[in-house]
């Protein structure tokens, strides 16, 4: 199971994802409606309701994902379902910034983008996995 190196970038991709909701992804001043003062903020996927659903399902169907190497269509189905997610969630972060009147993109923002990387990875390795069984039976 953790010997396959999909499994690692499966663990890595759901290791970024949960850090994803303590790291900032961007930061900039933001025009409080009350008091008409600008404040400092920095968006965590916490912050933002949505962003926070999603980096958790990403989180959780990344770990369920690790433990499916026994069906790899399926794993490579999932790992796939989660790189859209996790694509559209890096969509909603950059769209949140436009309520943002300066926004700066932050470092640990690698973070979150980081997370389709290892999924394309997983997703590769699933595939080779799956094609080095057909081939063996192929053979047999």
């Amino acid at each position: 199971m953790l010997q396959r190196i999909q499994s690692i970038w499966l663990l890595l991709a759901a290791a970024m994802s949960a850090l994803s909701l303590k790291f900032s992804f961007f930061s900039g001043n933001k025009l409080n409606a009350e008091t008409n003062v600008k404040e400092w903020v920095e968006y965590t996927a916490a912050k933002g309701s949505l962003n926070a659903i999603l980096t958790i399902a990403i989180c959780v169907a990344t770990l369920v994902c690790i433990f499916m190497y026994k069906d790899r269509k399926r794993q490579l189905l999932i790992s796939l379902i989660v790189l859209s997610v996790s694509l559209l969630n890096i969509f909603l972060y950059y769209n949140s910034s436009k309520t943002f009147t300066e926004s700066n993109t932050d470092l640990t923002a690698l973070i979150s983008l980081s997370i389709p990387v290892f999924l394309v990875l997983a997703a590769l390795g699933i595939y080779k996995d799956e094609q080095l069984v057909k081939n063996a039976d192929r053979l047999r």
